[in-house]
């Protein structure tokens, strides 16, 4: 369950990364600042691979139980379905307890902070650096161009730079190197150490004069950053306490109260749902006798994912007012309530039930005249060996019950 938690955290954030990557580079801000905006991220991404790995970790354990015949010798027994579940609902109930901090407390906060990290690398605030080989404007009063650095950064080769003043006088620089230095006399100027180079002075009247250096320093006023927002124009960045104050007080305008009343309605579905994943991982992890059909991973994965994606939709959709955020989010839940329910009678309950038999039918079907098209060497890895052998000694599938 663990390893399939962490599988998943870290596809969601490798496609994250690959994005952060190029907009880090693009912006000219540090790489550490990739890293730092992932681990923001984790929270997000947690919501749903928390639940993944549980379904899945009990899934694979049942449908392991299943295909070793040490379920129907638990079942001969007298241990019900019902019984086995008992360790999987203790480890359920404190994975919900976790996700409800993370949705309701740390993600909101998370999600905070990587919109301010974000803004500040558009900003510059968090040290961007010049550009290389590029003209950039500095406080509209100021063009630099620098060919090249070495020493990450720390180095500048071919300097140009133009300054002009209100009075009409520019300053045209070049030097052969440079380096920017911190100005401990006034925090907003830092100073560019030129080596080796010349100075063009023109003015509104007169002779430009030109004059060489050996070094020079050049002070840069820093431009003013801008301050980031207050948290609180997403509803997604309030805690659950800020949202409940919100969405339910007659100060609040009706847009405010609509948008908190489904985002609170989201988080509160998204938690109560993993009630009912130990019931969906019986009813999918254990395949028809003789058969080592996967079919029920794969529909698991489909389902989670799949009602995540409704949830985030009829959240979206309840915000804007079209649609109640309570039938918008707990209508989906309620229909996949029954669903899950009337999968894990016929396990439990019925004799010889399958969820999915119907659909293990088409399967095995489906593998068979895939066999007869191609052979059973072009099927080896695709389809289980055990089903090739049963797909050669049985002409025909067995019915669904």
């Amino acid at each position: 369950m663990i390893g399939i938690f962490l599988l998943a955290a870290s596809l969601l954030l490798l496609e994250k990364m690959l994005r952060l990557f190029d907009f880090v580079a693009v912006e000219g801000g540090p790489i550490g600042v990739v890293f730092e905006m992932l681990m923001n991220l984790v929270p997000e991404y947690a919501g749903l691979a928390i639940p993944l790995g549980l379904m899945l970790g009990i899934l694979l354990a049942f449908r392991k139980l299943a295909m070793s015949s040490e379920l129907d010798v638990m079942r001969a027994v007298g241990w019900s379905y019902n019984r086995l579940l008992r360790v999987p609902y203790l480890m359920t109930l404190g994975l919900m307890a976790l996700n409800f901090a993370i949705v309701g407390f740390i993600q909101p906060q998370a999600r905070f902070a990587y919109e301010e990290m974000e803004f500040e690398l558009r900003s510059g605030a968090l040290g961007a650096s010049i550009k290389v080989g590029e003209f950039n404007t500095i406080e509209d009063r100021m063009a630099l161009r620098i060919e090249a650095s070495e020493d990450d950064g720390r180095r500048l080769m071919g300097i140009f730079a133009r300054v002009a003043d209100d009075e009409g006088q520019v300053l045209s620089i070049s030097a052969r190197e440079g380096r920017f230095l911190a100005n401990r006399e006034d925090r907003n100027t830092i100073v560019l150490r030129l080596v080796d180079g010349v100075i063009v002075h023109d003015v509104v009247e007169g002779t430009p004069r030109v004059l060489s250096f050996s070094q020079h320093d050049l002070p840069i006023d820093l431009p003013a950053l801008q301050e980031f927002r207050d948290r609180g124009e997403d509803e997604r960045e309030y805690i659950l306490p800020e949202l409940l104050e919100i969405g339910w007080s007659p100060e609040s305008t009706a847009d405010q109260r609509v948008a908190s009343q489904a985002n609170f309605n989201y988080r509160m579905v998204e938690v109560v749902m993993m009630i009912m994943l130990p019931l969906l991982a019986v009813a999918l992890g254990i395949p028809p006798k003789r058969s080592t059909s996967s079919l029920g991973i794969f529909l698991s994965i489909v389902i989670v994912v799949a009602y995540h994606k409704i949830n985030q939709y009829g959240a979206e959709v309840a915000e804007i007012g079209r649609i109640d955020p309570f039938l918008a989010l707990w209508g989906p839940f309620a229909l996949l309530f029954c669903l899950i329910g009337w999968m894990y009678y016929q396990v439990a309950y019925v004799p010889g039930g399958q969820a999915i038999g119907y659909l293990d039918a088409l399967y095995a079907k489906f593998a068979r005249r895939l066999a007869k098209l191609l052979g059973r060497d072009k099927l080896r890895g695709i389809v289980p060996e055990e089903e090739l052998d049963l797909m050669e000694q049985q002409p025909e599938a067995p019915s669904a019950a």
